[in-house]
């Protein structure tokens, strides 16, 4: 069942405009959630701003926002202030650039949204831009604010409407290659390399959502719905949960692991495609 889109607006190519929603693509809604209340009267517990020397709660209209330039020594900014770094309208995309669709690394991409015309009269022209950017095979950039906060946002296009994903920006994306460098680039051993091919090709079957699957959320409703049915006890954790390392067997002959993981029946079996 489609849900109710949480923004409208404008789709924006130069001249071309079009009315446009934007729906989230991803949901947490099915997700256990938990308050924190007071074990000894079951009252719900709040959060709220304190100052940090008299402890006192501080005002909604005292609260403002404030850059620390050196140790208690703040710049504070104004409502007005932030607002003028803002996008003149939050209520268009309005497509800057292109980029080839495979130029853009995967940890830039943040959350992802459908996108489609709001209406008939602006469907004509949504399509004409999907097309051409698959035809292209290239991604739009653009930005908008989604909840108060201006992101710079990537256009794909996606069956018969368009992927908008929201992109972290270039300062909060680490450099890799300060990590690989410590990663020795020494050749692999080729016998052990087909092992681990063989291994890889066995496993190898067909997506599906399967593999992404929620264990803790299904062992958690079920010990919700025990609590609340109090008919039995939370089910003990299973024996194949995570233990600690107790540290006896760090060290491993990986060839035997290799060669004891290709024989086995069950670690081996080819799954059906």
């Amino acid at each position: 069942m489609a849900v109710r889109p949480f923004w409208k607006g404008y789709l924006k190519l130069s001249l071309v405009t079009c009315s446009v929603t934007l729906t989230p693509a991803t949901t947490e809604g099915e997700k256990v959630r938990f308050h924190t209340i007071n074990r000894k009267t079951g009252d719900r517990i709040y959060t709220s701003y304190v100052d940090a020397i008299s402890g006192k709660t501080v005002e909604r209209k005292d609260q403002v926002k404030a850059y620390e330039k050196g140790e208690d020594d703040y710049v504070i900014l104004e409502d007005k202030e932030l607002e003028s770094v803002q996008l003149k309208s939050a209520r268009t995309i309005d497509i800057d650039e292109f980029a080839p669709a495979d130029s853009i690394e995967w940890v830039y991409y943040d959350s992802p949204y459908f996108l489609v015309p709001a209406d008939e009269v602006g469907e004509e022209a949504f399509i004409v831009i999907r097309e051409a950017m698959a035809n292209s095979d290239v991604v739009g950039i653009a930005r908008l604010v989604i909840g108060s906060r201006e992101r710079a946002v990537m256009l794909q296009p996606w069956g018969n409407g368009i992927l908008l994903w929201t992109l972290r920006f270039g300062d909060e994306v680490r450099d890799e290659n300060e990590y690989w460098a410590k990663v020795d680039d020494e050749p692999v051993d080729k016998k052990m390399l087909d092992m681990v091919v063989k291994l890889i090709e066995d496993r190898t079957t067909l997506w599906s959502d399967d593999m992404v699957a929620d264990p803790v959320q299904s062992q958690l409703l079920k010990i919700i719905k025990s609590k609340r049915g109090r008919s039995k006890k939370p089910s003990p954790p299973s024996s194949t949960a995570h233990q600690e390392d107790d540290g006896t067997s760090n060290v491993i002959d990986l060839m035997a692991a290799l060669k004891k993981s290709l024989e086995s029946k069950t670690g081996s079996s080819k799954k059906s495609n």
